[in-house]
């Protein structure tokens, strides 16, 4: 235990956030560094409980409470190699993770929770700074192919484990640089691409051939990729997105936020001097309250909106959590990001009925109304029913909808014959493994839309699959079930 009377004498701290007025005018992270006896005081909260249920909230199976013992003891090589040992990337999930595992801890019961994501970033950092992270090649190869689609970090997780058990693997990538959602979903005031640069040195370094700019299925056909490899592991991630059949969605000004986000990455990356769809000067709308939106609201501002909005079909939830989700469970409450820090205006229980043209085929607003949400009964989920009289105007130049995502493209895994199921992802079964031999699905392309931590989980886990297929047995862990 870290400190029998940690969780009594200390309260929970966060590292402090960059000055808004500051922040809104780069794309650096927004955090500032957490100073280490800071670090090692909130690590000092653990209680060490004897079922640490922070371990089974994190899909890794993260050994939250040795490292944070070790943390608050100094010992910060071996709190690395903890860290390191279920994670493949905590200086990922230390900056963009929602923190199930602190939903889970215990102390979160009747207090603040201890601030475990803070920690497992401090960690991360102070082995990169220290130079304790460096490449693990396999001492011996096995000679077997394998390709992992999909750069994202369930391919990445699953790549460099096979690679450390021995394999030639091949990621591939149909975008012009690797990192999937992490190079082009996620804002650079989330995550600065060095760090994820950093890590993909690692993965080469390793052995994991990075091979950018290729579909597969058009620039290399499915065959092909099926005959020159031993086993495929398809992680494209989830990216066909929900759509909103609305009179007026085709105007000009009404784009999805996955073609809205890359653009202003690439900005970050130098490809674009400006970015073809930017909110700077615009009065913008975002539709959809969840992660995406927030990212959008955050770039919007620092492209200089003039104003935001963030619609939410879903009610207000409560400031603290709900009755309907106790702990253990992840808590129905109203999440803020640093994003709403920053400004804008969010609006729930409210449905776009149309977008309103300005006279010219764009944008000009949309036709708002409020919703009421009624409890269905026998079990049924509940359903809305808009509000008469609650119909308004809301004026934008700006659209952007982030409302989730169905699935992956069906082209790919059709073409290698192992199909799309009945919720929209690749079929599978147990193990991770398609119908097809020698082809297995993991992260959001079988699992649907989720976190970055559960892609990494899959990635993992489905390694070990794949190798135990190949090799006759594993030593590759796995933290989730096959």
């Amino acid at each position: 235990m870290a400190d029998p009377r940690g969780f009594l004498t200390h309260r929970r701290q966060l590292p402090p956030r960059r000055p808004v007025p500051v922040r809104v005018r780069d794309w650096k992270e927004v955090y500032e560094p957490f100073p280490p006896d800071r670090v090692g005081v909130q690590a000092s909260r653990c209680m060490g409980c004897g079922v640490p249920f922070c371990n089974d909230g994190c899909p890794l199976g993260n050994l939250i409470p040795d490292w944070n013992d070790l943390v608050h003891r100094g010992r910060w090589h071996a709190a690395a190699e903890r860290l390191h040992a279920t994670n493949n990337f905590p200086d990922f999930t230390g900056r963009i993770c929602p923190a199930p595992c602190e939903a889970a801890c215990v102390l979160g019961i009747n207090d603040d929770p201890v601030t475990i994501e803070a920690v497992e970033l401090a960690i991360a950092e102070r082995a990169f700074a220290e130079g304790w992270v460096t490449p693990l090649p396999s001492a011996a190869r096995t000679g077997r192919r394998v390709a992992v689609v999909g750069s994202g970090p369930a391919g990445l997780a699953a790549a460099q484990q096979l690679a450390r058990a021995g394999h030639d693997v091949v990621v591939w990538e149909r975008a012009d640089r690797p990192g999937g959602l992490l190079r082009y979903g996620i804002p650079e005031f989330k995550l600065e691409k060095r760090v994820l640069d950093r890590r993909l040195e690692q993965l080469r370094a390793e052995g994991v051939e990075l091979r950018c700019g290729v579909e597969v299925g058009r620039d290399l056909s499915a065959g092909a990729l099926r005959a020159a490899h031993d086993a495929v592991v398809l992680a494209t991630g989830s990216t066909v997105a929900r759509e909103l059949p609305v009179p007026g969605r085709d105007l000009a000004g009404v784009h999805q936020a996955m073609e809205y986000l890359p653009l202003a990455n690439r900005v970050c990356q130098g490809d674009l001097a400006d970015s073809p769809v930017s909110a700077a000067g615009r009065r913008v709308v975002i539709i959809g309250g969840g992660d995406t939106g927030a990212d959008c609201l955050g770039t919007a501002h620092r492209q200089g909106a003039t104003s935001v909005h963030q619609l939410e079909i879903l009610p207000r939830p409560p400031d603290t959590r709900d009755p309907s989700t106790p702990w253990p469970q992840w808590p129905l409450v109203l999440r803020s990001s640093s994003a709403h820090e920053e400004g804008g205006e969010r609006l729930f229980a409210v449905e776009t009925a149309a977008f309103v043209d300005d006279g010219d085929g764009a944008v000009a607003g949309l036709q708002l109304r409020d919703v009421r949400w009624v409890p269905a009964g026998g079990g049924d989920p509940a359903r809305y029913e808009p509000v008469r009289g609650s119909e308004r105007l809301l004026p934008a130049e700006l659209v952007l909808l982030a409302l989730g995502f169905r699935g992956p493209e069906p082209g790919l895994p059709a073409a290698l014959g192992a199909g799309i199921g009945p919720r929209g992802t690749v079929a599978r079964g147990p193990g991770y493994a398609t119908s097809v031999p020698g082809i297995w699905a993991c992260g959001d392309a079988g699992r649907g839309q989720s976190l970055v931590v559960w892609a990494i989980a899959e990635g993992r886990s489905c390694a070990a699959e794949v190798d135990r297929t190949l090799a006759g047995r594993t030593l590759l862990p796995a933290p989730l079930p096959g």
